[in-house]
């Protein structure tokens, strides 16, 4: 069974031209098969968590009652994202499974919003954020190798608590950036091969060997988000990472759930000047009362 399907150019020669369509359901069953096996580890396999450092009673007094995550500007970015992408993944591959409607518009400008919004994060993030709290560090590494000797049996000391972001979402958002790039870049030359707002249609750009490669990673990139988004919906949903989604809701999460799963030291939260003046009325009554 061949990935990819294959014609033959004017000059005889043996080209490219996209990749196979089963391929979309082999994206859609893995994404499936990959749910289920987690879903059944965690409700019969999985042992409670620990973690080896606790906060202090005085470090957990400064923490705010809602501990700010996301900005606004960051969950624009998202849901902006998320709607540019689910009508990308829906117009290229609804057709190939049987509902015809006439897709290319649609398609060229979700992805031009997709480009778009993915350029302005790169900027928001590198000079407005901590650009590298969402990259794996060595206390991960070290942690995940912990966790890993601690799954087979062995011993191993307990992992610290995260920081903003547990390695999952890290690793996960290293495979968005190569599915979500690769569709990005190879999605702009295509549009050359069609009429837009934005430059002359020019199909003779490229040879038809690079035109039909571009295509095929056009399309890996495509059928991968496809199994990248159930698992990112999965997760989203799940009982124990319901906070971290109304975080990208609502821009925060409780002071309960910051203490169990992060650790104060690797993700400094900063307390709010009424919250820093409340405390400080607090405690200077009960050194007058004392």
């Amino acid at each position: 069974m061949d990935f990819l399907e294959w014609a033959t150019s004017p000059w005889g020669q043996n080209v490219p031209i996209h990749i196979a369509w089963f391929l979309i359901w082999v994206a859609a069953i893995a994404g499936l098969l990959f749910l289920m096996v987690h879903a059944t580890y965690i409700r019969y396999f999985a042992k409670t968590r620990e973690f080896a450092n606790i906060d202090s009673p005085a470090v957990a007094a400064r923490i705010p009652e809602r501990v700010p995550r996301h900005s606004l500007t960051a969950r624009l970015f998202h849901w902006i994202m998320a709607a540019s992408m689910f009508t990308l993944l829906f117009t290229a591959f609804l057709p190939k499974v049987g509902v015809q409607f006439d897709w290319v518009t649609y398609h060229w400008i979700a992805g031009s919003v997709l480009a778009v919004s993915i350029l302005f994060h790169i900027i928001h993030a590198s000079f407005f954020m901590d650009f590298w709290s969402i990259w794996p560090d060595t206390i991960d590494l070290r942690d995940a190798w912990r966790r890993t000797l601690r799954f087979v049996g062995r011993s191993a000391p307990p992992p610290d608590r995260f920081a903003k972001y547990p390695l999952e979402n890290k690793l996960y958002h290293g495979a968005i950036i190569a599915a979500g790039l690769s569709s990005i870049a190879t999605g702009v030359f295509m549009m050359f091969r069609v009429r837009t707002i934005f430059f002359p249609r020019n199909p003779y750009l490229f040879g038809d060997m690079t035109w039909g490669m571009m295509y095929v990673l056009h399309g890996l990139a495509g059928v991968g988000l496809i199994a990248l988004i159930m698992v990112h919906i999965y997760f989203g949903l799940r009982p124990e990472k319901r906070a971290i989604t109304k975080s990208m809701i609502f821009g925060w999460m409780s002071r309960d759930f910051y203490l169990k799963e992060h650790d104060p030291a690797r993700w400094p939260v900063e307390a709010p000047a009424s919250h820093s003046r409340s405390q400080a009325a607090s405690t200077e009554g009960l050194t007058d009362a004392g």
